[in-house]
């Protein structure tokens, strides 16, 4: 007797496609300039955006105050995704940073607020708030 081949058919796997991220609004300088003109409460303090004479430039993020107990200083967090090529999935990390608190805006503990950066405020600190979201 003759032994029939068993043929099998290679299987293929379909390529796994990775979720698209939303990209975050990007605020331009324009809208800085018209959180300008809500502020109509006055402040000394010399590295504010609007009273003092720190200027504006570069990354604009939101997020939320987490600590703030540093004079004239908050902690802001923000989530973001950041991309595991290894296993092609999406890894949930946080991004933390000190922002300058002028006395004009003084946002509190748990407040959703909009952070420039600025030049180096001291050793972890380039970030001022321009305003206070919720």
């Amino acid at each position: 007797m003759v032994e029939k081949k068993k043929t099998t058919a290679k299987k293929v796997a379909k390529p796994v496609t990775a979720k698209k991220v939303t990209p975050k609004k990007v605020v331009k300088a324009a809208e800085v300039k018209t959180v300008e003109k809500k502020l109509a409460v006055s402040c000394s303090d010399i590295n504010c955006h609007v009273h003092g004479s720190n200027k504006v430039r570069g990354r604009i993020f939101e997020g939320k105050v987490i600590r703030a107990k540093m004079a004239k200083t908050i902690t802001v967090e923000w989530p973001r995704q950041y991309f595991l090529s290894k296993y092609e999935r999406f890894q949930k990390r946080r991004s933390r940073v000190k922002a300058h608190n002028p006395q004009c805006i003084s946002a509190k503990e748990g407040d959703m607020v909009r952070i420039a950066e600025c030049r180096p405020l001291s050793k972890s600190k380039n970030f001022v708030v321009l305003e206070v979201l919720k």
